[in-house]
């Protein structure tokens, strides 16, 4: 929850807020955690916005989920994602995402590939925690939540998320370590 109690460290990573975080769009042009990952141009479809969004998995396997505020398009819990801005790119649009959604500075680890949501085409990242509060997160989540992989299609209703879930586990399968 917003402000909320949490550990010092969880699985070897602190648990503290990203103090350096950027403030403007030029600090975040510039943010640590993007990486050189083989990833397509993104094709818009008609009527849709481009956006992206990441996959944060922790050590233990578990999943980090947010809760849109008002369960903001129809999405109970879904993964940090959100519109590329204008002078951002995919990977900054997902690092930018998770630290406001959530509250944790992360480092993207691949391309996991291009979904058609309701009102966009999202492209999704695998990442890691790089540090950060989930009680620090912005308005535009209620909460934070860590869930593990077994939960994962019971927590996520969307079936959106089911596809994109199709797709990770996938992956993961195939190449555990290019997601941990």
């Amino acid at each position: 929850m917003p402000d909320g109690k949490t550990p010092e460290s969880l699985n070897g990573i602190a648990i503290k807020p990203w103090i350096l975080a950027p403030k403007s769009l030029d600090s975040w042009v510039h943010v640590t955690g993007q990486a050189s990952c083989n990833e397509p141009v993104m094709i818009p479809k008609h009527g849709k916005k481009l956006a992206a969004g990441v996959v944060i998995r922790e050590p233990d396997t578990r999943f980090w989920l947010v809760a849109p505020t008002n369960a903001f398009g129809g999405y109970k819990a879904t993964f940090p994602k959100g519109t590329i801005e204008p002078g951002m790119n995919a990977q900054i649009t997902a690092i930018k995402e998770a630290y406001e959604e959530s509250g944790l500075q992360i480092e993207i680890l691949g391309w996991i590939g291009d979904f058609e949501r309701t009102a966009s085409v999202t492209r999704y990242y695998f990442a890691r925690r790089i540090i950060g509060d989930p009680g620090k997160m912005g308005w535009e989540s209620q909460a934070v939540l860590l869930v593990p992989k077994e939960k994962l299609f019971t927590v996520l209703h969307h079936a959106k998320e089911h596809e994109l879930l199709t797709s990770v586990f996938a992956k993961l399968q195939a190449a555990p370590d290019d997601a941990s």
